[in-house]
């Protein structure tokens, strides 16, 4: 380990100076690639700064490609070259273990990631009201100035809210929670598309509901099916993912947004809006929030933007609703973590969070075109910016068969049956989630083993009759 220790000539921020002197360092080769920096305490302690001040340094200079931090490791020199030839395509995977497991709707990996957070953390340590806020109670649906942090930069999104809309959450899933245990009672009946998100029909066991599914094809769910079933009794609130259905990507057509909204309006039962798997705004619809805004909840989160581990969310709810959904919070848990909320907060306002999510988005799409190319004979469904693609197996192929397959291959995928609503018969597809894998060379690699399963599929056990 070094005992490299930078001598401070700049003004201005501490944390900056420390971070231009690594990248001199690195540029002059006193710090060689590979070599690793020194714990942030003893680094602290010999320029006379805080820890924080170390720790903002670093995740500065690894924001510029210079380092690479390692989680448990330490923190490590990348090398000048390596630095300058591409430092935004960075990943901080843990190390490969012979497994791409795209089974997770996960964004795709990126030193930023962590970087941000870094940075947010360190600046929270400095700044004296903000510790103050974070170790005392706070309101149920969240500090005033989360809340309007928040709207601004969904707004930014193009999801424009009203921060007094708006109750802070521990993620979307707890937003979906939230909702179901606020607005139904045991015994009640709600409806999604019959392959949904999996959180939401965990949520309603959870919660004793009955859910029923409707059907759903390319122009998403069917509201004709919607209203013979709410003719025969009207199910308490309806969960839809108007901009891409998980698994399948269909969307929700213009005319079944309002087709919905109407329907909600005449039977008198909410809508819940998940909105977390995240696409550009120019691959989204009109918000059923702005259709129906008075009868729709909207669910977002950090989860598919910055990062999943990071659990905030924002959950938009109509007037009537805002007491009823806080003291929902207040009986779970009273409140969500402020210290948490400022974190995110500073990382959404940071420019940095504009530039990973710039690159994101084209990752994304560049993700899906190499899976397109992949399997394109297969014709598999997906937004063109989204993270999922679905694939329906060829006739005669079942999808444990191509999973356990694919699993011996080291490859991970996800089977149909968590996303099937009730009694619905499982259809023979996979998902696969293209952000699970660490670079689109990871990516590639297992694009191939699937196809190479699917050309030459496991032969059928023996039964015995």
């Amino acid at each position: 380990m070094t005992i490299w220790t930078p001598r401070l000539t700049e003004t201005g921020p501490r944390y900056r100076a420390i971070a231009e002197a690594i990248a001199r360092a690195i540029q002059a080769g006193e710090l060689p690639p590979g070599e690793k920096l020194p714990p942030q305490r003893h680094l602290a302690d010999a320029l006379g700064v805080t820890v924080g001040t170390v720790s903002r340094a670093y995740a500065e200079a690894e924001r510029q490609g210079w380092v690479l931090a390692r989680v448990g490791s330490g923190t490590y020199v990348r090398g000048a070259q390596q630095a300058t030839a591409s430092p935004f395509l960075a990943s901080v995977s843990a190390e490969d273990e012979g497994l791409v497991d795209l089974s997770l709707s996960l964004p795709p990996p990126h030193a930023l990631r962590a970087s941000l957070l870094g940075q947010a953390l360190a600046g929270i340590a400095e700044d004296r009201a903000a510790l103050e806020r974070a170790v005392a109670y706070q309101p149920e649906r969240g500090l005033a100035g989360h809340r309007e942090r928040l709207a601004a930069w969904m707004t930014r999104l193009g999801m424009p809210v009203s921060p007094e809309a708006l109750v802070i959450t521990q993620g979307g899933q707890h937003g979906i929670d939230l909702t179901l245990r606020a607005l139904t009672r045991p015994g009640e009946r709600i409806a999604a598309d019959a392959l949904t998100y999996p959180g939401l029909i965990g949520a309603a066991r959870q919660a004793h509901l009955k859910t029923l599914a409707v059907p759903v094809d390319d122009a998403g769910m069917d509201m004709e099916a919607l209203a013979r079933l709410c003719a025969q009794q009207p199910p308490r609130l309806v969960y839809v993912t108007p901009d891409q259905n998980n698994p399948s990507g269909a969307v929700l057509s213009e005319a079944r947004r309002e087709r919905l909204a109407a329907l909600a309006r005449q039977h008198e039962f909410w809508i819940l809006e998940d909105g977390v798997q995240y696409l550009p705004e120019a691959e989204r619809g009109t918000p059923l929030y702005q259709l129906a805004p008075e009868r729709t909840l909207f669910a977002f989160s950090t989860a598919k933007v910055l990062a999943g581990g990071l659990r905030i969310g924002a959950l938009r709810v109509p007037e009537a609703l805002q007491e009823p959904l806080g003291a929902a919070v207040r009986a779970q848990s009273w409140m969500v973590p402020p210290l948490m909320v400022e974190a995110v907060c500073r990382c959404v306002e940071s420019a940095d969070a504009e530039r990973l999510l710039t690159w994101q988005i084209e990752e994304q799409a560049e993700r899906q075109r190499l899976a397109r190319r992949w399997l394109a004979e297969y014709a598999p469904t997906g937004r063109p910016h989204g993270n999922n693609l679905w694939l329906t197996l060829p006739e005669g192929l079942r999808a444990a068969e191509l999973l356990a397959a694919l699993e011996e291959r080291g490859v991970r995928l996800t089977g149909p049956e968590p996303f099937c609503v009730g009694s619905e018969p499982a259809p023979q597809a996979v998902r696969l989630c293209l952000g699970g894998a660490r670079s689109r060379e990871a990516l590639a690699q297992a694009l191939k083993a699937v196809k190479e399963t699917l050309q030459a599929p496991p032969p059928l056990p023996w039964r015995t009759l």
